[in-house]
């Protein structure tokens, strides 16, 4: 079960120290260009996103202040070729996401096959009964899903986790594009990069094409973020005003006559999707939460009347849960009939007693996550674990195996980040965006690309000390 680790593959620069394809136009002009000017840029972006209010918040700590996003301005580049066959295995991917949701909720034809387990789903706090037998508008389930990416070679990039929840990141990928085309205009002539500024118009038409058929012939999506304080408030302000929809908070929706209505100027009118931001627990204190003021009162029924559309659907996040990850390659080929495009990274389930003991066995070599973390918390990366913490985590372990997954410490691949010294190589990892609905999947060329800025460091995560970078998918 052990394997070696492969050496660092360099996104930028072969072992001979030659110019990869991807990067020889951008090299070419980077050589041309002068230290102390790109020095300044360095600063401009920054300023620039100060001015523009690019931050997040990190929660559970004593100084949870808004923070900047880090920003590295050497762009991460991705050939065309390279993008098609990696965008053939994320929309093969998304489809299987998509209709392993509407199976869990139905027939469950999965778990009688034997293929999944079913104590996967029943003790899960995501699965959620009140979705049992309601079929959303158009059957989507998962109508926004970013699918987390790294490279470990030359032609290989694995899925390292799915976020079929609410996955968030897009309004980086954006801003970031923004930024580039700001500072380096002359750069954008000389070499060929897809547009993503195009997204919010494209989600904006996804999300209507998905609108319920009491909506009128032009539906009113809206917005629904927790409010200001939430980590992700830019980004919510941020779509909603790309894409012209409203920005809705739970206390501004009601129910009325039987559709889920925004209070206005010219008073209540009936929203047609609902782009949630807003957690299952919290959506309605009918159906979930009681003491949730950041959801409406109803929606539940409203939504199993078939009279709105909530993008993601409630009970998406199964989908999220690292042990369910570990059998997606089942999951792709029992729902699509092929095998898997994209392959997973190798995964031990501690829940299962050879795996575990596999696992303790080798703790210091290995990352140990919780199945249900996100944003780099709750995991364990053993190479670079004191003693201490490997003991702690190991306690922890053997208390509640069925809590963790374990994966080999990859060789990430490196793109260079600009320093005061120049270019130096960092780990990476890539989130494409993909939309889904009734007219098929739309996938965004390219995504956010996160940097791990610390030297040597492998977490990518902002609320870990990562930063972004944009993301180039060539032109052909």
């Amino acid at each position: 079960m052990d394997a070696p680790s492969p050496a660092t593959f360099d996104e930028m620069l072969a072992p001979d120290g030659t110019v990869r394809e991807a990067y020889r136009q951008y090299h070419h002009w980077l050589s041309q260009q002068d230290s102390a000017g790109m020095r300044r840029k360095n600063f401009e972006a920054e300023s620039f996103f100060r001015r523009t209010g690019i931050t997040f918040n990190v929660y559970g700590q004593d100084d949870a202040e808004e923070r900047l996003i880090p920003f590295d301005m050497v762009p991460r580049i991705i050939t065309a070729a390279e993008w098609r066959k990696l965008s053939r295995g994320i929309e093969q991917r998304v489809r299987a996401l998509n209709a392993f949701m509407h199976d869990l909720y139905h027939r469950q034809d999965i778990i009688r096959s034997g293929r999944l387990p079913e104590r996967l789903f029943r003790n899960n706090p995501a699965w959620l009964p009140q979705m049992v037998g309601l079929r959303p508008p158009g059957d989507i389930y998962t109508h926004i899903t970013g699918i987390d990416l790294v490279r470990t070679g030359s032609d290989e990039f694995l899925v390292l986790e799915d976020n079929a929840r609410t996955p968030s990141g897009v309004s980086y990928m954006l801003e970031n594009r923004e930024t580039m085309m700001a500072m380096f205009p002359e750069l954008f002539t000389k070499v060929k990069v897809q547009p993503v500024s195009n997204y919010p118009r494209r989600l904006a038409a996804s999300l209507s094409a998905c609108a319920p058929d009491c909506a009128a012939a032009n539906p009113t999506v809206a917005v629904l973020t927790p409010g200001i304080y939430n980590s992700a408030y830019f980004e919510h302000a941020f779509l909603a005003d790309q894409m012209g929809a409203e920005l809705v908070e739970g206390s501004d929706l009601r129910v009325i006559g039987g559709r889920v209505q925004m209070r206005t100027t010219q008073g209540y009118k009936p929203i047609d999707v609902l782009y949630r931001r807003v957690d299952d627990e919290f959506l309605d204190p009918l159906t979930f939460n009681p003491d949730s003021v950041l959801g409406v009162p109803g929606i539940m029924d409203v939504y199993r009347a078939g009279r709105i559309t909530i993008a993601n659907a409630p009970g998406t996040g199964v989908a999220d849960d690292k042990a369910i990850y570990s059998f997606m390659p089942e999951i792709v080929e029992f729902y699509t009939g092929e095998k898997p495009l994209l392959n997973n990274v190798q995964t031990w389930r501690c829940a299962d007693p050879d795996s575990l003991k596999y696992v303790l066995e080798n703790l210091a070599e290995l990352v140990v996550k919780e199945v249900h973390g996100s944003g780099g918390y709750g995991m364990l990366i053993g190479p670079a674990a004191s003693r201490k913490e490997l003991t702690a985590f190991r306690a922890k372990v053997l208390a509640r195996p069925d809590k963790y997954i374990a994966q080999p410490t990859l060789a990430l691949s490196t793109c260079p980040i600009f320093t005061r010294n120049g270019l130096a190589p960092r780990h990476v990892d890539l989130r494409p965006f993909v939309l889904l609905s009734p007219g098929g999947v739309e996938i965004t060329p390219g995504g956010l690309t996160r940097v791990a800025l610390k030297k040597g460091s492998l977490v990518v995560n902002s609320s870990q000390g990562g930063g972004t970078k944009d993301s180039w998918v060539l032109d052909e």
